[in-house]
């Protein structure tokens, strides 16, 4: 029975290290860290700049394309507000750097 207080003590000791601030956003800064590091992985032995320039655009598109129809599923059934909120935020701030990469596609690929 002296392990279930350790343990209730040592969750909350770890609960108490966050920072705070927007939830979202740190799950945000979190999935793309962890994207990054994967691509980095994955991407480790590409030679040209210009392919692992491709291979960022390719691949961060992909990865806002999926954040904007999470958005898209929160606005359409969350009632929360600030859930809604911060959907809509999302939506506006990732559809936007899409375009951006989008602009920078061809010449990455005229770099090959």
């Amino acid at each position: 029975m002296r392990f279930a207080p350790a343990v209730l003590l040592a969750t909350m000791a770890l609960a108490a290290c966050d920072g705070g601030g927007d939830p979202v956003e740190q799950a945000l800064r979190e999935t793309a860290a962890a994207n990054q590091s994967a691509t980095v992985r994955e991407t480790a032995t590409v030679s040209a700049p210009a392919s692992t320039d491709q291979v960022w655009i390719d691949r961060m598109s992909a990865h806002h394309r999926e954040a904007v129809a999470m958005a898209d599923t929160a606005l359409a059934q969350s009632r929360d507000p600030e859930i809604r909120r911060m959907a809509q935020i999302v939506k506006e701030t990732r559809t936007r750097e899409i375009a951006e990469m989008q602009a920078w596609e061809p010449a990455a690929a005229s770099d090959q």
